[in-house]
């Protein structure tokens, strides 16, 4: 599903218009990054958990020539663990 289907599923189910349900979608994603960046993390029960996670420096190799070896400096990424419900659900 693309943010455009979620926007239209949204506003079909909430009885809103499509610009009213892009502005909620818009603000929850908005909100769920400022939790990680201030917080660390963003758990919603049920769901699962955003996350921001500190990765090391590590040596890789470069894919256009796969002789040469390069650095990956270290940095922050962001995990998403699904929680109980959202994993019963899929299943």
């Amino acid at each position: 599903m693309t943010k455009t289907a979620l926007i239209a599923s949204l506003a079909d189910e909430l009885w809103v218009s499509k610009k009213l349900a892009a502005e909620l979608v818009n603000s929850f994603i908005e909100t769920v990054i400022v939790g990680v960046k201030k917080q660390g993390e963003v758990r919603l029960q049920g769901f699962g958990t955003f996350k921001a996670s500190k990765r090391k420096a590590r040596e890789g190799v470069n894919p256009q020539n796969p002789s040469q070896k390069i650095k990956i400096p270290a940095m922050k990424v962001v995990t998403f663990k699904a929680g109980a419900d959202f994993k019963k659900a899929v299943k």
